[in-house]
């Protein structure tokens, strides 16, 4: 199955800025994206971008994260500025192949502290 490696999740202060990539192990993905699921809430989507790099983004994050993807190397960045406490949560990377199944990533932590 695909595999999503995550990377750069962590402790900042608010108004901080982190940077999390995410790695599948296939290529041509159909849509990537990060969902965050803080304790006691359902998971949400943060934002996604598809093939064609059309994004989308929840609208607590809107001018704020910035969602980026490299095709050729099926890879996802999430470039998060302004962070604020709000932002604490588990982050997980997500995939969702042309034929339907969607994989999830291992989730990374990010905390804001204020």
């Amino acid at each position: 199955q695909v595999q999503l490696v995550e990377s750069g999740g962590g402790l900042v202060q608010a108004g901080g800025s982190l940077r999390l990539s995410c790695a599948a192990t296939t290529f041509s993905l159909k849509t990537m994206g990060w969902y965050r699921q803080a304790p006691g809430k359902q998971r949400e989507l943060v934002a996604d971008i598809n093939f064609g790099g059309r994004t989308n983004y929840a609208d607590s994050v809107k001018g704020r994260f910035t969602i980026s993807r490299d095709n050729a190397k099926d890879t996802v960045d999430l470039q998060m500025n302004s962070l604020t406490p709000e932002d604490t949560a588990v982050y997980y990377c997500y995939a969702q192949v042309w034929g339907g199944d969607a994989y999830w990533g291992q989730g990374t932590q990010v905390t804001v502290s204020s």
